[in-house]
């Protein structure tokens, strides 16, 4: 017996009227639930985010995250998988890969990475064994748990080395020369989590090249940068880039991997693989099993955005803040590492102030201020709790907050840093004054930027897709 997919159109929804459906389902069969979800969208509209981690997710964005893709189990890529059924995900795939080759000029991508950490140590198990020596920004300097920090993988499979900043707070190319020469790593990881510099992805390579290691560029905290032409492009410089989608591209939680010119270059004891071979097979089969697919509609989307020239203004416009906050926070008396910053990070050496950094951020919160605690450079606090505070420039810039508004943010977690009072390194009181007003005028400013294109009060919000 044949049946038509289209034999009964009763059987089909609009992913519109879906969406719908379950929103009302939630709301009357799990009360709980909902309610947890609902006041979590609320904290984030009345919520000054300043965390260098975080963005907004357009609705457009969410929509693709509740698609009914989501039930579809396609290991393999397109053309190639293992389950019948993917027609749909083969086209929804190709089209977030050509998206990401396009945004940032590679000649491959891989759109399935669940993280950009899992983007990282998939890069590296496909390239080295356990105990080949790798080298990374130490983490207490401002590198990334998976750049070889013993609590991570990264630290614990392979013997790593860590290079750090100079007494300027900016990495130093001949140290880390010096270092690569001495320890002769397999692989040199650039790119980091807290540093507010612009990254010599060029400097880097040479330093590869001498030593004969391969270089893996993480741009997770400015791979918006690059796609709007604000910081270099590493693509063509490193061997392997990795990113995350959700920092600066404004997508979901996931990660991507991009080769540029050295695609089909032969890995080294690869037995004729070429690192595009390598990162495909290194992804599926042997690091993750079916893909998010879902996901990855949410991540073509996110890259459809970031292709516009509204998206550059973006760009623009969170470098700008950053360097305006920056200035702000030392015209208050805090120090700021490296004495500024190229991106969208300011991290703050709390040490001078009393505060550790987990007092700090706990102090902010407290009045809807987010930040988050962050070792600095000689830091002789324990990781729970800091003697920094990083922030960053994203949400505030996506919620039309421009250079001029910058001073007024620093001036409010201003008054909240000079008048708590730490009990330790762990606890503080606030005083009530203080704790009223501030979150008074981080109400009003919240209401003066509203989130772009959510739903105000129920009411359809008019503002644009990137404000101006």
């Amino acid at each position: 017996m044949t049946v038509s997919a289209h034999s009964d159109a009763r059987s089909g929804i609009s992913v519109a009227r879906l969406a719908e459906r379950g929103a009302d389902l939630l709301r009357q069969e799990d009360p709980d639930l909902h309610a947890i979800l609902d006041r979590e969208n609320r904290r984030q509209a009345r919520s000054l985010v300043m965390v260098a981690s975080s963005s907004v997710v357009d609705p457009s964005v969410l929509a693709c995250l509740a698609s009914p893709v989501v039930n579809v189990t396609a290991e393999g890529y397109p053309g190639r998988r293992y389950h019948a059924g993917c027609a749909q995900v083969d086209e929804i795939e190709q089209l977030a890969i050509d998206r990401a080759r396009r945004l940032f000029g590679a000649e491959y991508a891989n759109v399935q990475p669940h993280s950009a950490s899992v983007a990282n140590e998939l890069a590296l198990s496909a390239l080295l064994r356990p105990g080949d020596v790798i080298l990374g920004m130490d983490l207490h300097q401002g590198g990334h748990l998976t750049h070889g920090s013993r609590a991570s993988f990264s630290g614990q499979y392979f013997q790593a080395h860590g290079y750090g900043l100079d007494e300027h707070g900016r990495i130093d190319i001949g140290a880390v020369r010096a270092l690569a020469r001495r320890t002769r790593p397999r692989l040199i990881i650039c790119g980091a989590t807290a540093y507010s510099r612009t990254v010599d992805f060029a400097a880097f390579r040479s330093v590869a090249d001498e030593v004969g290691a391969l270089l893996l560029a993480d741009i997770s905290h400015v791979a918006g940068l690059v796609v709007a032409g604000l910081h270099p492009n590493p693509v063509d410089h490193a061997h392997i880039t990795t990113t995350c989608t959700h920092k600066q591209l404004f997508g979901p939680r996931g990660g991507l991997v991009l080769l540029g010119r050295d695609a089909t270059t032969p890995v080294p004891g690869g037995h004729g693989s070429t690192l595009a071979e390598a990162m495909q097979r290194s992804v599926f089969p042997f690091f993750q099993g079916a893909p998010a697919v879902n996901v990855i509609a949410a991540k073509a989307r996110a890259f459809d955005r970031c292709a516009t020239t509204e998206f550059r203004d973006l760009a623009a416009r969170i470098v700008d803040d950053a360097r305006a906050l920056a200035d702000a926070f030392a015209r208050f008396g805090y120090r700021v590492v490296s004495g500024g910053t190229d991106n969208h990070i300011v991290l703050l050496d709390l040490t001078d102030t009393g505060l550790s950094g987990l007092v700090a951020q706990n102090a902010l919160e407290s009045v809807g201020i987010l930040v988050n605690k962050n070792h600095v450079p000689g830091d002789r606090r324990p990781a729970s709790v800091t003697s920094g505070l990083r922030l960053g420039t994203n949400t505030l810039a996506v919620r039309g907050a421009g250079p001029v508004d910058m001073p007024t943010c620093a001036r409010l977690a201003d008054r909240v840093l000079r008048a708590v009072q730490p009990r330790g390194d762990r606890d503080f009181h606030l005083d009530a004054g203080t704790a009223e007003q501030v979150s008074a005028d981080v109400a009003a400013l919240c209401e003066r930027w509203p989130l772009p294109r959510y739903p105000a009060d129920d009411l359809a919000c008019t503002t644009p897709a990137w404000p101006s």
